[in-house]
Order: structure tokens, then sequence, then C-alpha cells
């Protein structure tokens, strides 16, 4: 006896969603209200496919075999590399290095698109992902990283969000670099351990100082048992980061009334070099310019602690910060953090001119920021109305191509329909279906209708049951002037369908107490 062929087994990968209708169009919705600010400070849109040759990406094969370190990755017919993007910055450099002599500098742009990671999934980690991006390319003064801080900040008011629920948080990695020279990583041969270091300290804000000063030392065992190898730093050099971290102001640092000195214990070990000069000299420019913008440090905060993680920030980099409380995976209050961040990166077009090309911009975590925005409850967009549903009474050619001629009538007049696809010598199907599709009115023309030229409308919206709960003489009097099936002139269907769709929603508004 032959054996029955096994069923396909249906299974989303690991670290992978489907996205419902709902959540499609509120992601719409939240990115348009994004794009108004966006466009409204002369940024226009660019689009950058998935795929990108790996080198091109920055990331460089980690073994003879196959590329894995953090990106997807496929071999086209002649044996290149491709690796789905893990950013859509390291693409727009690719696309500004290919058409630098037409594109006009300074370019001013924005995108938004999926983003691949081919790192461990876990609670509200994914490995693919919308990423929201602005950037200006071919700029090298600060004022243009404030005007990006200015930027995310009107974004963060455009969705509703109110100031002292959010923060846009800035440092320098400039600043960074100092410390990586004064603790003796300044070298070409510490680059691995300086992204080590950097890394531990974009950590602080989920493992706080005692966790960070495990990563900087010999190393952190996570709760599963996983065990993270860290920096090795000395003591004295942990102490010093630590003190960048805790502190919540860079005048907690550095005195500027004579000179540049460090206020601190453990960082005053240390000389000032000409990174940290520049670097905090930098952001004191940024200061002076968001608060001559109107932005005081409630929107706008310089902020020593933040690092971000990517290892080709050369400048000012900065975080949206969200400040309200919520319930974290453990039912732990915790602060809900950040929703994008950005900095500035003038090396990444060099990889590929060899001249130096000034770059800066941002990125904001779509789903992350949706997240965020349902907490808050920012993000009431309803669902879309559905479909007038045409049902069907007659398979034959000719009553087919007067239902169909129907639904398209309703089409071109800008209303949802469509016409019942499936058994149709069963009617009672084509109302349960319409009521599961929440379909708001239904059509009905059998032969009776048809030889009289009319049509019948049912509505199908439970006001019945809504309307049945009030009781005053008003209500009373409106459901009795809203009956459940009318019947019209077939010519008058596109404006009675408009005019119920119209009282429909006038109920849901009286409903719901708004009028």
């Amino acid at each position: 006896m032959a054996k029955k062929p096994n069923k396909l087994k249906a299974r989303l990968p690991r670290g992978f969603v489907d996205r419902s209708a709902a959540e499609i169009r509120a992601a719409d919705e939240m990115i348009g209200k994004i794009r108004e600010v966006y466009e409204r400070y002369g940024f226009d849109p660019i689009e950058t496919p998935a795929f990108e040759y790996t080198d091109c990406l920055g990331k460089f094969l980690p073994d003879t075999d196959r590329p894995n370190a953090g990106v997807f990755s496929v071999q086209d017919d002649d044996e290149q590399w491709m690796s789905l993007r893990y950013d859509l910055t390291a693409p727009l450099a690719r696309h500004v290095s290919e058409n630098i002599n037409e594109i006009q500098m300074p370019y001013r742009t924005y995108r938004a698109g999926w983003v691949f990671r081919n790192e461990k999934p876990g609670p509200g980690r994914f490995r693919q992902f919308m990423q929201f991006d602005a950037d200006t390319v071919g700029a090298p003064s600060v004022q243009t990283d404030a005007e990006m801080c200015m930027m995310m900040a009107d974004a963060m008011e455009a969705l509703g969000i109110p100031r002292g629920q959010y923060v846009i948080r800035v440092n320098n990695r400039k600043v960074l670099d100092g410390v990586m020279e004064a603790i003796g990583l300044g070298g070409e041969d510490d680059a691995e351990r300086r992204l080590t270091v950097l890394r531990a300290m974009d950590k602080y804000d989920k493992f706080g100082a005692e966790g960070v000063r495990l990563l900087l030392g010999a190393g952190r065992k996570d709760e599963s048992g996983d065990f993270t190898a860290g920096a090795s730093l000395s003591d004295m050099a942990i102490d010093a980061i630590i003190e960048i971290l805790e502190a919540s102001a860079i005048d907690d640092l550095i005195d500027y009334t004579n000179d540049l000195t460090f206020k601190t214990a453990a960082l005053s070990k240390f000389a000032i070099n000409e990174s940290f000069d520049a670097g905090f000299r930098e952001l004191k420019l940024i200061s002076d310019l968001v608060k001559s913008g109107g932005y005081m440090s409630d929107r706008i905060s310089i902020d020593p602690s933040v690092v971000r993680g990517l290892e080709y920030y050369t400048g000012p980099v900065y975080e949206a910060e969200l400040l309200f409380d919520v319930k974290n995976e453990k039912g732990e209050v915790v602060q809900f953090g950040s929703v994008g961040g950005g900095g500035r990166y003038d090396g990444l077009v060099k990889r590929f001119t060899g001249r130096d090309v000034p770059a800066t911009g941002f990125s904001i975590g779509v789903s992350r920021l949706m997240s965020a925005l349902k907490n808050l409850g920012k993000l009431d967009v309803e669902d879309a109305i559905a479909p007038v549903l045409v049902t069907v009474m007659d398979g034959d050619a000719e009553a087919l191509g007067r239902y169909q001629k129907m639904t398209q009538d309703l089409r071109a007049a800008g209303i949802r329909a469509e016409m019942y696809q499936g058994n149709w010598k069963k009617f009672g199907n084509q109302l349960k279906y319409a009521d599961r599709r929440d379909c708001p009115i239904a059509i009905i023309q059998g032969s009776d209708e048809r030889d009289a030229g009319e049509l019948q409308i049912k509505d199908l919206i439970e006001g019945a049951r809504l309307a049945s709960e009030a009781t005053d003489v008003d209500n009373i009097t409106w459901r009795e002037s809203r009956p459940a099936q009318i019947t019209i002139k077939t010519d008058d269907l596109v404006q009675t369908v408009r005019t119920l769709l119209d009282q429909q929603a006038e109920d849901r508004r009286r409903l719901s107490g708004e009028v």
C-alpha cells in the first residue's frame, strides 16, 4: 500500500510576522504624518532595493564559505555575494556614490523600507522590520545635526506625543573617540575592541551600570546562561566610562569656564585630547542652535550616555526616547525607551568615492513607534469600512453582467464594493458572508426586482442592537426612521448607497457620543 504524501507544514520563520490590514493602515497613517514633517523641512523621497552587494553594506566575509555576520546572504549567478540590507543608510551611501556627479548637494532625502537582521529573535526583536529614515548628504556643519534633532522632535509631536513624554538625546562620537584614545584603544589594531566597548556602553539603558561594568571587564552571563565576552578594560578605564554613562548632563562632566577640564574623579585622571575637545565644542554649538530655534532641554537634551551601536558614526549621535512607563515581558514597570536614532557618518560615502562626503541622518523604528503610540492611545486609526456587497441571485451571463455593472458603478463613484464570488445558489450564505465581512450594505436584485427596474437595499449595520439600548424619545424616533431594508429604482443605486453610508457614519458618531 502506497504511503500518502506528507502534507507540507505551514509555518512562519522565527523572527518574522504577518501583518493585518489594520496594522498596515495604522502604519501608513503614522508614516504619512512623519512624511509631512520631512517634506516641510525640504526632504524628498528616494527608494533603494532590498538587496545590495555584501561588500557595499560594509559587511565583510567572516569565512571563505558564506557571510553570516548579522546579514542574510545569497550568491548571484556570477558568484558575487549579495545581502539583504540591514539598514537604509549603507544603501543610501552606495546610491549617492554611484550618482555623485548628478546629485545636488546638500542632498536631503527620506525613505521608508524593510530591513533584515540575521540575529537571534526574541520578544519584540524581529529579523525583519521597517525603518523610516531622513538624511542630509554633503553638509559638513553640525548645524545640520541640530536640524535633524529638531525634525525628530517635530515628528514626535506630529504623532501626538506630548512634551514631557519624549526627549531627543544628543551626544558626540568624538567624545567617545576621546575616551578610547585616553584609555589606550585609539590605534588601528584596536578597532574590534573599540566596537566591543561601544556596544557595551550602548547596553546601559538595558543592563544598567553594573551590567555594563561586566561587559567592559571580563564579560557577562545572561539569564539563559549565554556568556558574552567583555572588553577586558582596566578598572580605571571602566570607572571613567561609567562616569560618562551616569552623567545626567554634559555640564556634569566638563567645565567650560577655563578651557575644557574634567570635573569627575575618574575622568580627571585623563588628559583632554583633541577628540574630546572637538566633540564637546560641537555639542555646545548644537545646544546653542536648538535653543535659538525654541527647543529647550525638555525636548532636545545633550546627554553623554548616548552611544549608538553602529561603528560608522563619526560625530554627533542622537536618539528619540519616550519617557512614559510600560510593563516589560517580566511585568516590570520600565520607561518605553528609544524609538529611533542616528548621527553623523562622514566616512561612509568615502568608502566608495575616496573623497570626504559629510553626511548625517536618523532612522525611526516604525513597528516600535507604533507600539508606543498604542500605549499612549494615539493610534486610533479606524478599520476601513468594509465593502458594499452586491449579491447574486442568478448565475447566467446576462444576470452576472448586470451585477457586475452595479459593482463597477459603485466603485466608479468612490464606494468600496464587491460582487459575491461564492456559491450564489445559497442566498443565506451570501448574507452570512456579508455579516462576517462586516459589510455595511447588501444590494439584492432577483427576477421580480429586475422586471420592475428596482433593487433591494439592505442595511446590515447592527444599529438595531445599539439603538435598543437607548430609550429616550429622540433615539426611538431616529430608530424608527431607519428601516432595515428599502426598495429603490435601479438608477438610484449610487446616490442611495452614498446617502445610507453617510447616515451610518452619523450613527457611529452619535452612538459614540461625538454628536
